[in-house]
């Protein structure tokens, strides 16, 4: 563990491993942890949500002995939910999480949301008459977007459908109600307003020191480009300097400034780091704009595909070594390894018996589960 320095001031260079250990010890990748599903996306600041079932598998590789009725009991009682967050992005958080930290995303929102509309030629729409429309409708009851745009549409006849439900999406802080469906929620979520479904207020101040160091805790040692990379929120050097005198500021190998909560943990980077498989979308390979901590820049590109995917990945040594996927036919749930470099005999064998249990947490009900490895494709 690195001893910590005195907050404010420069101090010594972390290596590139060193930052890696730091992100899986604050990412809970270093060891399964014992934890509710609730307080482990609160460490995390959220997880990436665009698709329902990618946190369930995050989490597996998190807590130990997760089960699937740990994420579905909290999201059902309203603990856990999924909001457009962070880059305007679907996330899973904690409820108390989002009331604090919505009012610090909403200007990100907005900016946002004025970039599409300008995109598709509909700037000069009537954005609060939308809203409120929008919002007129939604207490009535949970709808879908497709439901609520073409309600929007029969009162706003001509106004581009799909950017009223933008605007609706960035201004309304709304929340995807779960279901009994598989992993949650169904492929068309139905939306209900934040503060009705939690019977608490959206809004006040909003608070980008407090953001800003959420994001340290679950990701630092870290630059304003980093912090700005997953937030999406300007303006974060300035935040940092107000920050300085409370943070440990280290260099990276680069000399870059790297600022870091003093209490945060450090690992050696000689900590062993145990093969991990990681879902689609998980943040742990999007929030940083430097992204070397944790895949290497000549294999960046593999990780997202031509419409813009994040694939599922796997963690040798560390390291993001290549990418993952399940497939079902009848009987039999096959996890396919793609490594991006040959394995050694220790990491097939680690990985082989890893996937194994990812397909008793995500294909139980084969009769037959099997882990195959690709041939690595130079990159």
């Amino acid at each position: 563990m690195m001893t910590p320095k005195r907050p404010g001031h420069s101090h010594a260079a972390m290596s590139l491993r060193a930052l890696n250990r730091a992100l899986l010890a604050r990412q809970l990748l270093l060891t399964r942890e014992n934890m509710k599903a609730a307080r482990a996306i609160e460490q995390l600041v959220g997880m990436q949500a665009q698709q329902a079932k990618p946190p369930f598998v995050g989490l597996w590789s998190r807590i130990a002995g997760f089960k699937r009725e740990d994420l579905v009991q909290p999201l059902v009682a309203r603990e856990i939910v999924r909001v457009t967050a962070m880059r305007a992005t679907l996330h899973l958080m904690s409820a108390t999480d989002y009331v604090r930290l919505r009012p610090a995303l909403h200007a990100m929102l907005l900016k946002g949301m004025e970039e599409i509309l300008k995109a598709r030629g509909a700037g000069g729409i009537d954005v609060p008459r939308i809203v409120g429309a929008a919002r007129r409708h939604l207490a009535t009851r949970a709808q879908t977007f497709a439901e609520l745009r073409l309600a929007l549409a029969n009162e706003f006849p001509g106004v581009d459908e799909r950017a009223m439900g933008y605007a609706v999406r960035t201004h309304l802080p709304l929340v995807q109600v779960p279901t009994d469906a598989e992993w949650g929620f169904p492929g068309a979520a139905a939306f209900a307003p934040a503060e009705q479904w939690l019977g608490r207020p959206i809004g006040g101040k909003a608070d980008l020191e407090h953001l800003v160091l959420r994001y340290l805790g679950a990701f630092g040692p870290a630059t304003a480009a980093d912090v700005q990379a997953w937030s999406a929120v300007t303006g974060i050097g300035e935040i940092l300097e107000r920050l300085r005198s409370k943070l440990l500021v280290f260099q990276d190998e680069k000399g870059r400034e790297l600022f870091d909560l003093p209490k945060a943990p450090r690992p050696d980077e000689d900590t062993g780091a145990p093969v991990r498989f990681v879902p689609e979308y998980d943040n742990l390979v999007l929030a940083h704009a430097d992204r070397s901590r944790i895949v290497a820049d000549r294999d960046r590109h593999r990780l997202v595909t031509k419409n813009l995917q994040v694939k599922a990945t796997f963690l040798v040594d560390g390291f993001v070594a290549g990418t993952w996927k399940i497939e079902r036919k009848r009987a039999t749930a096959t996890v396919t390894v793609e490594p991006f470099a040959p394995l050694n005999k220790a990491a097939r064998a680690d990985l082989e018996r890893e996937g194994l249990e990812l397909l008793e947490f995500v294909e139980p009900d084969a009769k037959a589960h099997e882990v195959t490895f690709g041939k690595p494709v130079a990159s």
